[in-house]
């Protein structure tokens, strides 16, 4: 009698080819049950992973591309399926596993242990396969809907953490990157380098080749400056034609190099936009928390952007360092890296 259900036809589901590569895992220690349930999943176009114990369930269920579906037996030689359950849920992270209990258990105070120890759905033994394939349906829209929730979720996190023309960090993202860096800076004892970045008469740009072209030569600036840092590095946009650049670990010599690279970057190759080619440039204030004391985010940008001020007023086109500034005490002489000039203090001009 225990073998009446898989004598049954297999019904075969019309949507099945939307499905075709779920994969399922299926732990069962009886050999017979074991195929047969192998059996009927392919020929409802999922792709199935067989283990005979629950030991290897979970190692399967541990890996990076596991299963998102599961069929447990209940009663399994190592890690029975309610361990194998308390396991799974024990993890915090995605994505999410459907789990569903075969038992031959029928007791109410059972089915409950089962669901309370993680299962999403069970069927009891002997079932019927119609009954299973239904069951697997309602298990694939439950995943399938956790995939769209994720996915949007994931979608307002770029919405609101990257800006929508240049794709990297907005204003927001990158402050919070640096207020965290600052934290992380002061209590590690380790030096943080700070950025502002303005490319250099892009009002004129504008003006010259249209707005088009501005937002190209946006895109490719942003582009070219996150391939010129380190990947740990952080670029935010920090309004208009400005960019913050948070760089850890850099003490005053390494946060120059840094904006001499990303300077180099800039100015050697123009860019290509329908209107045109287009040279660019851009002017950098670059400070690092070594240089001061228990300098705060909001200082740390507001050295920078004085350091920024005076590399305009050098001529544009370089990197100044932040040096004495109003109000702060503990600064290191103003040097200027350029071919245009001496530096001076100045309105910003482009």
């Amino acid at each position: 009698m225990a073998l009446d259900w898989f004598r049954r036809p297999v019904s075969r589901d019309p949507t099945r080819k939307g499905r075709q590569h779920l994969r399922v895992l299926v732990a069962e220690d009886d050999r017979v049950s074991r195929a047969i349930l192998k059996l009927n999943l392919e020929k409802w176009g999922y792709e199935v992973v067989v283990c005979t114990d629950g030991l290897q369930a979970w190692s399967e269920l541990q890996k990076p591309d596991a299963p998102r579906m599961a069929i447990l037996d209940w009663m399994m030689p190592g890690m029975d399926g309610i361990q194998v359950c308390k396991a799974v849920r024990g993890r915090s992270e995605q994505p999410y596993v459907y789990i569903l209990l075969l038992t031959a258990k029928s007791l109410k105070e059972d089915l409950l242990t089962g669901l309370n120890a993680g299962a999403d759905d069970y069927l009891t033994k002997p079932m019927d396969p119609q009954e299973l394939e239904l069951r697997l349906r309602a298990g694939r829209r439950i995943l399938d809907l956790q995939s769209e929730l994720i996915a949007a979720r994931e979608g307002l996190h770029i919405q609101a953490t990257q800006d929508s023309l240049t794709g990297v960090s907005n204003r927001r993202a990158v402050l919070e990157t640096l207020e965290s860096e600052v934290v992380r800076s002061v209590r590690q004892h380790v030096p943080l380098g700070v950025i502002l970045a303005d490319l250099d008469q892009f009002k004129s740009i504008n003006d010259a080749h249209g707005h088009a072209a501005g937002d190209t030569v946006l895109r490719e600036a942003a582009s070219r400056m996150v391939a010129a840092l380190r990947s740990y590095d952080r670029l935010g946009r920090y309004g208009g034609e400005e960019f913050l650049i948070v760089a850890p670990g850099c003490g005053l010599d390494e946060v120059i190099r840094v904006g001499e690279r990303l300077r180099l970057a800039l100015h050697e190759e123009p860019v290509q936009t329908r209107s045109g080619i287009i040279k660019i440039s851009a002017s950098f204030g670059v400070i690092s928390s070594a240089q001061f004391n228990n300098l705060d985010a909001e200082a740390l940008i507001q050295v920078a952007d004085e350091a920024l001020y005076q590399a305009k007023a050098s001529g544009r086109n370089c990197v100044q360092v932040a040096g004495s500034v109003s109000g702060l005490a503990g600064s290191t002489p103003v040097a200027t890296l350029s071919p245009m000039g001496s530096a001076g203090i100045a309105g910003r001009q482009g």
